[in-house]
C-alpha cells in the first residue's frame, strides 16, 4: 500500500520508539526529521480492551494521526497530510476534519468484516467545503446531522453553506460586529442533546486580536442558548465537552482538566496535565486529553502553566493522557517527540481496531473505488 507518511516513518510501528536519525557526516545526504512515540506499559492493551481507535490532529506539521492495534498486540500508527489539520469529529463511519481553508468529510468504505490490507476501517475523502482561511477550531454534528463549527476568525458559530464561505449560527452578544479580526478567540464547542450549548473563549474582548492581553485569567465559558457567561477566570480554556451530565473543560493555560459546577460557576480541576492541554474526548469512564509541548512563541509562553510545571519539577510534554474520571488519576499515556510537538484535537473511534485513511500525496485516492 502506498505510504503517505512522513519521510522515514513507516505507516505502522509498535510501541518500540522510532528514534530520530543522527546527523550525517560532511558530504552525506541530509537525514529527514523523524518521529518517536512511546507509551505507558498497558496503553496498547487498554486500546484493545476498550475496543476503540483514536484520532488526533496537529496543525504544526499538518497531520491526521490514527491509532489502533495491529497483530500481535502492537501499536498501529497511521498518518496523512492535511495542511493545518485542526478540528475533529469522528465516529466509526465518518470523520470531519478542518484544515487551513477547507472542511473535509471522510467516510469509511469498508462494511461488516471487510478489511483493506489488514485495516478494518478505511476513511476515504468524499466531500469538502471550501471555507477560506477562517481558522476553524472545534467541529461537531447536530441532531439533524448538520455540521457545526467554531469560526474563530469571525468569533461565531457557523455552518457550511452552498453559496458562501459559511453561514452564521450564533455569536457572543459582546461581539459588536462580525469581522475577520479574532477579537475574543472563540475556540471550543460543547454539544448537548444534539444542539450547540456551551462555548469557550480566551476573553470577552471586542477589539481586533485583543484576546492576547487576557491570556492568563480572562477566559470564559458561555451558554449559547441564554447568551450568558456562566464561568470566568480561565487561562486560555479549550475543548468544552458535555459528558455524563457534566460540563468538562480544559483550563489549558494552567494545565488543568476539570468540570464547571453549573450551580456556582466554579471550575473544579481534577487532574494536572504536564503540558498545554487541548483536545478532549471520552470513552466509558475515561477522558482522553491531547497535550502540546513547550511553545516558544508569545501566545503560549508566560502562562500560569509555566510556574505550575516548575513547581512540580515537571517538563511540558506532547502526547495523550488517559484519565480515570472517578479519581482524576492518569492511568495510561502516549508521548510524542521529534517532528511533532503539539496537538489540537483528539477523537475516539468506537468499535475500531486498526484504522487508516486515504490521502492525496499518492495515487491511491484514484484507485479507491466503491459503488452501490
Amino acid at each position: 500500500m502506498p505510504n503517505d507518511a512522513m519521510p522515514g516513518i513507516p505507516e505502522d510501528f509498535s510501541e518500540a520508539p522510532v528514534m530520530p536519525s543522527q546527523p550525517g557526516q560532511p558530504g552525506e545526504p541530509k537525514q529527514e526529521p523523524t518521529l518517536e512515540i512511546s507509551t505507558s506499559r498497558n496503553f496498547v492493551s487498554w486500546l484493545h480492551g476498550q475496543q476503540i481507535g483514536l484520532a488526533f490532529s496537529t496543525y504544526q506539521t499538518g497531520k491526521l494521526f490514527l491509532l489502533g492495534v495491529q497483530p500481535p498486540g502492537k501499536l498501529s500508527v497511521f498518518e496523512r497530510t492535511f495542511s493545518r489539520a485542526m478540528g475533529l469529529h469522528a465516529t466509526r463511519d465518518e470523520i470531519h476534519l478542518s484544515t487551513v481553508y477547507q472542511l473535509w468529510r471522510f467516510r469509511n468504505v469498508l462494511t461488516g468484516s471487510e478489511q483493506y490490507n489488514g485495516f478494518d476501517v478505511c476513511y476515504t475523502p468524499r466531500s469538502c467545503w471550501v471555507t477560506g482561511d477562517i481558522d476553524i477550531h472545534d467541529v461537531s454534528i447536530d441532531s439533524e446531522k448538520n455540521v457545526v463549527f467554531v469560526n474563530t476568525l469571525f468569533c461565531c458559530l457557523a455552518a457550511p453553506d452552498e453559496n458562501h464561505s459559511f453561514r452564521v449560527i450564533w455569536k457572543p452578544p459582546f461581539i459588536s460586529k462580525l469581522a475577520p479580526e479574532d477579537r475574543c478567540h472563540l475556540n471550543g464547542l460543547a454539544m448537548k442533546d444534539g444542539k450547540p450549548k456551551y462555548v469557550t473563549a480566551v476573553s470577552r474582548s471586542d477589539g481586533a486580536d485583543s484576546w492576547r492581553e487576557h491570556r492568563s485569567a480572562g477566559g470564559i465559558v458561555m451558554d449559547v442558548e441564554s447568551d450568558e457567561i456562566i464561568a470566568t477566570g480561565f487561562s486560555m480554556p479549550h475543548s468544552p465537552r458535555w459528558y455524563n451530565n457534566r460540563l468538562w473543560v480544559l483550563n489549558s493555560g494552567r494545565g488543568e482538566f476539570g468540570y464547571v459546577d453549573l450551580n456556582s460557576g466554579r471550575f473544579e480541576p481534577i487532574t494536572f496535565c504536564s503540558g498545554y492541554a487541548r483536545g478532549l474526548a471520552f470513552h466509558g469512564n475515561h477522558a482522553i486529553i491531547g497535550l502540546s509541548g513547550p511553545r516558544k512563541n508569545k501566545t503560549f509562553s508566560g502562562l500560569p502553566l509555566d510556574a505550575a510545571l516548575e513547581k512540580r519539577n515537571a517538563t511540558s510534554r506532547c502526547g495523550i493522557l488517559v484519565v480515570d474520571l472517578n479519581n482524576g488519576n492518569i492511568v495510561e499515556w502516549l508521548r510524542i517527540e521529534g517532528i511533532v510537538s503539539e496537538l489540537y484535537d483528539v477523537a475516539t473511534l468506537p468499535g475500531v481496531v486498526r484504522p487508516m485513511a486515504i490521502g492525496f500525496k499518492t495515487d491511491e485516492v484514484k484507485r479507491m473505488l466503491s459503488y452501490r
